[in-house]
């Protein structure tokens, strides 16, 4: 008994005060759930391997880290770069020619539709 009074005197100290056992729980919670959701922005999300196939035409582009992006079409890799801007924007630069589309990331889709309002929708492999 005389731990439980301890432990709970140095928690609610830590706290600034006294403080009962649920208020320090969610007090954790929401610290432990703003750090899991520091991973899963755009810019993070969007890095890996991703597969398109529009009317049996496949695409497959690969995001690095570091702003560099391999778009594959038609068996032929292409080496480029590629950039967020604002966290809904895609902007792509492969062989010196710049495209900006409306970009959606999630875990497991990447949705990118250009200005003519054509929409493709990769998955991730």
């Amino acid at each position: 008994m005389l731990y439980k009074v301890v432990h709970h005197y140095h928690i609610a100290a830590l706290f600034g005060g006294t403080m009962n056992a649920k208020s320090v729980f969610m007090t954790l919670a929401g610290i432990a759930l703003a750090l899991a959701g520091c991973g899963s922005n755009p810019q993070n999300l969007i890095v890996g391997n991703w597969e398109a196939e529009q009317t049996g035409f496949k695409v497959t582009a690969e995001f690095n880290k570091d702003g560099k992006a391999t778009l594959v079409m038609f068996g032929q890799p292409l080496q480029g770069t590629y950039k967020l801007n604002g966290g809904d924007e895609l902007e792509w630069t492969v062989n010196g020619k710049t495209t900006k589309g409306k970009a959606k990331v999630t875990g497991n889709s990447l949705e990118v539709t250009n200005d003519d309002g054509v929409t493709i929708i990769y998955k991730r492999v």
